[in-house]
């Protein structure tokens, strides 16, 4: 322990440095030192471990077998020490590090999922751990501690002092179908001509079927009434792909489904009235500093807002 507490990662160096260029003034150099603070370094790590780590030749030194068994050990420790300061640089600058952010399905794909492609495009080493879900399990789950962030919407009976709140977005909704679905070329459709047909909804109180069946109230026309209840996105595709189903989902997700990447032959209805559903916020538990990397994230994602 003693020699624990006199011995530097300088002192470390410089015997490594001398085993590497076999001579001590080219190994000051390498540090920056000079040769007579270096042979005295060299002379109190030999008095501390009680024997000489270097044969002195006239032109060279080389390591005795002492010096052999000091070097392999320091040389871990150097190398351990380099990986610390690049771990610890790598975290301190947003690098590296685990995130663990969660989001409702429209801006998780509009907004979150770009975000971070965009981050790690720059830092690869960055863990993401994403959760999609509703708004009522995100919150709790900020609560707990098992999120970063969150792009949620805030419920009536829930206190936003408990969170730092950026800034809100409404989500606009766009009624799905496929490219062969009777109404898909019409232009300004009422809501009454979309009554009819078959729907695939998100259960009820979620914020789209709410919005979405204020819609119809509003204008006075019956509520679709042949409505089967799914959130999940495979069930959706499934649906559309083999009949005439209206899905209302999220502008961003509707962007993505429309896209050609997902191999369907999606379009959004062109509806002469616009559905609009509550906002989301982005949230943070006041008074947790978040990881320089989660930092980055939030950051590109409230550029994108």
């Amino acid at each position: 322990m003693d020699l624990i507490k006199r011995l530097k990662p300088i002192h470390f160096r410089l015997v490594d440095q001398i085993a590497r260029r076999q001579k001590l003034q080219l190994a000051a150099e390498a540090l920056a030192m000079s040769q007579p603070a270096a042979s005295r370094m060299l002379a109190d790590v030999e008095a501390e471990l009680g024997a000489p780590l270097f044969v002195r030749h006239p032109r060279w030194m080389e390591p005795t077998p002492v010096g052999e068994t000091f070097l392999r050990h320091i040389r871990v420790i150097l190398r351990e020490l380099e990986t610390l300061q690049s771990e610890v640089g790598n975290l301190a600058e947003g690098r590296a590090g685990e995130i663990r952010v969660g989001a409702v399905t429209g801006p998780a794909m509009g907004f979150l999922m770009p975000a971070l492609r965009q981050v790690k495009a720059e830092s690869p080493d960055i863990e993401a751990t994403i959760e999609v879900g509703p708004s009522v399990e995100l919150v709790r789950g900020l609560r707990e501690g098992r999120f970063d962030f969150i792009i949620a919407r805030l419920m009536p009976d829930q206190d936003s002092h408990e969170f730092h709140v950026y800034p809100a977005r409404s989500e606009n909704v766009a009624l799905m179908v496929r490219d062969s679905h009777p109404l898909a070329h019409h232009r300004a459709l009422p809501l009454d001509a979309v009554t009819g047909y078959e729907w695939v909804m998100q259960e009820r109180g979620s914020p789209i079927r709410q919005a979405v069946e204020a819609a119809f109230l509003q204008s006075g026309t019956a509520v679709p009434g042949n409505v089967s209840n799914s959130s999940s996105l495979l069930v959706v595709l499934s649906l559309l792909a083999y009949s005439d189903v209206i899905a209302p989902q999220s502008e961003e997700v509707a962007e993505i489904l429309a896209g050609d990447s997902l191999g369907a032959s999606l379009i959004a209805l062109d509806m002469a009235e616009r559905i609009t559903v509550s906002p989301y916020f982005v949230l943070a538990n006041r008074g947790q500093q978040l990881p320089r990397a989660t930092e980055r994230v939030l950051e590109e994602v409230l550029r994108r807002l």
